[in-house]
């Protein structure tokens, strides 16, 4: 009896899974639409809004971190029916779950502008957990609910409170990486356009 007979479930996701590969090589190797200068510039603007918003007075950026705070709290009762010990991080792992899905969506629909502002979006996530994180000890930050302080139990947990300003400090790096990298991409793609259409 051949292992396709003995293990017909291995079979089958097996085959599942080199038809999603075939459909990733196939998204990949589909063009990219167009970036117009309105688009380009757009982007553009909003990164540099962002980046002011997220590293000036109270760092909320008002038009993001309504709905990041809403993903936060959403994520601590999702994680924690899948397992306990996940619900403290749930918060964070939603804020950047959601948003790399939707980048993912835009990847797959070869929409270079919109992906490129998702991964902002993704990355500026990255800022708003680093503020979060900073704030382990100090504790000034109000909290939804006045309930535990996410990083001060996971930095407790793992041993680390005291360097919370420092892993933030990297994590805000992570951040401007990613917008960086966005932003570049775009711009490469832009001038791509441009060349093509000559």
């Amino acid at each position: 009896m051949g292992d396709a007979a003995r293990y017909p479930g291995s079979c089958v996701r097996a085959e599942v899974c080199v038809s999603l590969l075939d459909r990733l090589q196939e998204i990949h190797a589909a063009d990219w639409k167009e970036v117009s200068m309105p688009a380009w510039a757009a982007s553009l603007v909003f990164l540099l809004v962002v980046a002011w918003f997220s590293h000036t007075g109270q760092r909320w950026v008002w038009f993001l971190d309504g709905a990041n705070l809403l993903f936060h709290e959403a994520g601590h009762p999702l994680f924690g029916l899948l397992w306990s010990p996940l619900m403290v991080y749930g918060g964070t792992l939603m804020q950047l779950i959601l948003p790399a899905v939707v980048c993912g969506s835009f990847w797959a629909r070869r929409e270079a502008a919109s992906f490129a502002v998702a991964c902002m979006w993704l990355s500026q996530n990255f800022w708003n957990i680093a503020h979060y994180m900073a704030d382990a000890r100090a504790q000034v930050l109000p909290l939804v609910g006045g309930g535990e302080h996410d990083w001060a139990t996971v930095f407790s947990n793992w041993g680390v409170l005291q360097l919370d300003t420092g892993i933030a400090g990297f994590t805000r790096l992570i951040g401007w990486a990613g917008m960086l990298a966005a932003a570049g991409w775009l711009t490469w793609r832009w001038r791509t356009d441009r060349g093509l259409a000559r």
